[in-house]
């Protein structure tokens, strides 16, 4: 895909590109800075490294983004803790995050995390994707739970999620957990054995990160509906 434009090249491995959540009102929401580690037709892997820089503000509940003020880029900067593998399928409505915990070079599984969120979308700088609010976390056992299950349902109840999107989060969820119980999912293949390169550093965050121009999704008004406040 040498000749197409930029949003739309493949990244090569090792790129580092920044991965952001981009909300309904066009503001971004959270970004990390990511390496490249596949970018195929059936997977984009991107990989978050502890100590990385990332932009976030505080966790709000669905109560509280009806009345906190929403800035237009993420005000605040945090370290990332955990090693994070996060493994993305074309047009999926969820992503799933391996963790790994590091200590006196002895690498350990922590987790799984089912992420419920946009199908991803290419931009000139990486990616970009909106999150769901409801999760499933998993551990190395392929013991599932859901979390968020409240704050879910807070965010139909005021409007932010539409029914039908409420429907088809729960849906993929219950099908994701599907395949771990079967060990189908493609997270389960070989994923959790996997490591960085060793010469990889500890990436900064493009500076582009907060001028590339965002993208939304086209079923917005779907998900969240034509006069729905904004997540």
């Amino acid at each position: 895909m040498t000749g197409a434009p930029p949003a739309e090249r493949r990244r090569a491995v090792g790129d580092v590109v920044a991965l952001r959540y981009i909300t309904t009102d066009r503001r971004i929401e959270i970004a990390w800075p990511c390496r490249v580690v596949e970018d195929s037709s059936d997977l984009l892997a991107l990989f978050v490294a502890a100590g990385s820089l990332y932009k976030a503000g505080p966790k709000r509940t669905a109560a509280q983004k009806r009345t906190d003020p929403r800035p237009p880029l993420p005000p605040d900067e945090y370290v990332w803790r955990h090693d994070m593998l996060r493994l993305m399928f074309p047009g999926a409505c969820h992503s799933v995050w391996l963790f790994w915990e590091t200590d006196h070079a002895a690498r350990r599984l922590l987790r799984y995390f089912v992420n419920l969120e946009e199908p991803f979308r290419r931009t000139s700088l990486g990616f970009d994707t909106q999150d769901h609010t409801l999760d499933i976390v998993v551990t190395p056992g392929l013991e599932c739970r859901w979390r968020d299950e409240e704050d879910f349902e807070n965010h139909v109840a005021l409007g932010f999620y539409t029914p039908a999107l409420a429907a088809a989060a729960r849906d993929e969820g219950q099908q994701v957990i599907e395949a771990f119980a079967r060990k189908t999912h493609p997270c389960l293949q070989g994923w959790a054995h996997w490591t960085p390169h060793p010469e990889w550093l500890v990436p900064a965050m493009p500076p582009a990160w907060a001028t590339t121009p965002l993208t939304s999704w086209d079923r917005r008004d779907w998900a969240y509906g034509a006069g729905s406040p904004t997540p």
